[in-house]
């Protein structure tokens, strides 16, 4: 792993739980989500900031963590970036529900690997 990748994994896992965070505090149904603009807004920034990090991960990273559909956020990132309006808020809460959990324990399980911890450290950025 490298610095970058676990800066990355750093800034991912936080938008991740700034989603979680969203979803505590404006609702747990997709009702909830449909029915408020801050909420959509609010998750939708994180995911395209997440999209963007996953960009900026080295492709020996990406390659060596296969299961996590590296393409499918990033793909994601941009519908928010630039087809807002077409967005389906369906599939961001599906997202919000499924995949983010998923993806903040696996920044976590790598940020708490001794590389990763020694490469912050290093650089006083744990």
């Amino acid at each position: 792993m490298e610095l970058r990748d676990a800066q990355c994994l750093q800034h991912i896992q936080r938008y991740c739980a700034e989603i979680l965070e969203a979803k505590r505090r404006f609702g747990n149904s997709l009702d909830d989500f449909l029915n408020d603009l801050d909420y959509q807004k609010s998750v939708s920034f994180s995911i395209l900031q997440i999209g963007e990090l996953c960009g900026r991960l080295s492709m020996g990273f990406r390659a060596q963590n296969a299961g996590i559909q590296w393409k499918a956020i990033i793909g994601m990132r941009n519908i928010v970036a630039h087809d807002y309006g077409r967005i389906e808020h369906s599939v961001v809460w599906n997202t919000m529900e499924n995949e983010i959990p998923a993806l903040q324990r696996f920044c976590e399980e790598h940020l708490s690997s001794p590389e990763a911890e020694k490469l912050l450290a290093d650089f006083g950025q744990v």
